[in-house]
C-alpha cells in the first residue's frame, strides 16, 4: 500500500465552508485510470483532481481530474484548487507569478496574485465560442425555462468544451427564487450535448456584480455549488454581446447560496479576449491517502 499526500480544499471560497470541495492527490504516479476513478468515487466530492510530474517542457505539473463517475476534461474550480494544492505543498515553484498546467485540455496558465494577504488564483480558461443564440420560445429551451422572467439578453447555446445554455433572469431575487424544472433541464441538455442552464442576473450590491445558478441536467441532476468554467463561458458571451458587468472587464459573480455555500468567482477579460476564471481557495483537510 502507498501513502500519497492528500488535502481537501474549498475553491472560490472567501472562508471555509462557502465554496466548491474538491480533494487533491498528489504523487499520482503509479495510479492508474482504474484507480483514479476509484478514489473519485470513494471521496464523493464533485471532483478529486490527482497531480503528477509533466513530461511537457514548459508545464509545471500534470493534472488529470475526476468526477464520481467519469474523468472529466476540464472544470475551474478543480483547476484552481489543484494549483493552490501545488503552492501549499511546494511540489512546484510558479513562474513569474504564475503555473503552468498540463491536463487534457492542454497547457494552460495559472495566475497567482497576492493582495493584503489575500491570495486569488485564476485560470485561463478555454476559448469559448457562441453555438446558437434563440428566442426564448424556441421548442427546446422553452419547458426548460417556462414561467422565469427573462432579461434582455437572448438565450445562447455556449460550447467552451462543456456547453451551457446561458439564460438572463430579469433580477436576482427571481432568480434566487426559482425552482427548476429538473426533467426539462435533463431533456434539454441530453437533446442539445449541453451540461443543463447556467442562469443569471445582475445585482446591485457591492460585493458582486452578477449572481448565478447553474442546473446541470447531463447525468446527475443538480446545482453546482461554484464552477469556474460555467462562468468562464458566461463571461465570454457577455464580452461578446458587449454587456459585461462591472468595470475594467473584472466582476465578481456569487455562487451557490440556494444550496447551502456561498462561492465568489472573479472574472476577468485579458487584452487577448481570453476569460480568466478564479477566486480564493481554503485548505480545510491535509493528511495522507493510503490506497
Amino acid at each position: 500500500m502507498t501513502t500519497r499526500r492528500f488535502l481537501q480544499l474549498d475553491v472560490f471560497a472567501p472562508r471555509p465552508g462557502t465554496g466548491n470541495p474538491l480533494a487533491v492527490v498528489l504523487d499520482a504516479e503509479g495510479l492508474d485510470d482504474d484507480a483514479m476513478q476509484a478514489i473519485a468515487r470513494w471521496t464523493r466530492l464533485p471532483e478529486t483532481t490527482f497531480i503528477s510530474a509533466s513530461t511537457v517542457a514548459g508545464s509545471s505539473y500534470r493534472i488529470r481530474m475526476f468526477a464520481p463517475q467519469k474523468e472529466v476534461p476540464f472544470a475551474g474550480h478543480p483547476s484552481v484548487g489543484s494549483a493552490h494544492a501545488v503552492l501549499e505543498t511546494g511540489v512546484a515553484a510558479p513562474v513569474d507569478g504564475q503555473f503552468i498546467q498540463d491536463g487534457i485540455a492542454g497547457q494552460l496558465p495559472l495566475r497567482i496574485t497576492e493582495h493584503d494577504g489575500v491570495r486569488t488564483i485564476a485560470i485561463r480558461t478555454p476559448r469559448a465560442s457562441v453555438a446558437e443564440v434563440v428566442a426564448a420560445d424556441d421548442a427546446r429551451l422553452r419547458p426548460a425555462i417556462n414561467g422565469w422572467p427573462l432579461g434582455e439578453l437572448p438565450p445562447a447555446l455556449m460550447d467552451g468544451g462543456r456547453r451551457w445554455w446561458v439564460v438572463e433572469v430579469t433580477s436576482e431575487a427571481s432568480l434566487r427564487a426559482l425552482n427548476p424544472d429538473w426533467d426539462a433541464i435533463a431533456t434539454l441538455a441530453e437533446a442539445t450535448g449541453a451540461m443543463g442552464v447556467f442562469a443569471y442576473a445582475r445585482s446591485e450590491g457591492d460585493d458582486y456584480q452578477l449572481v448565478v445558478r447553474a442546473f446541470v441536467g447531463n447525468g446527475r441532476r443538480f446545482e453546482d455549488a461554484a464552477s469556474g468554467a460555467a462562468n468562464a463561458v458566461l463571461a465570454a458571451w457577455l464580452d461578446e454581446r458587449g454587456a459585461l458587468p462591472g468595470t475594467g472587464k473584472r466582476y465578481t459573480a456569487s455562487q451557490g447560496r440556494e444550496v447551502g455555500h456561498d462561492a465568489l468567482l472573479e472574472l476577468s477579460i485579458d487584452e487577448h479576449g481570453d476569460v480568466w476564471s478564479g477566486g480564493q481557495v481554503q485548505t480545510v483537510i491535509q493528511g495522507t491517502i493510503n490506497w
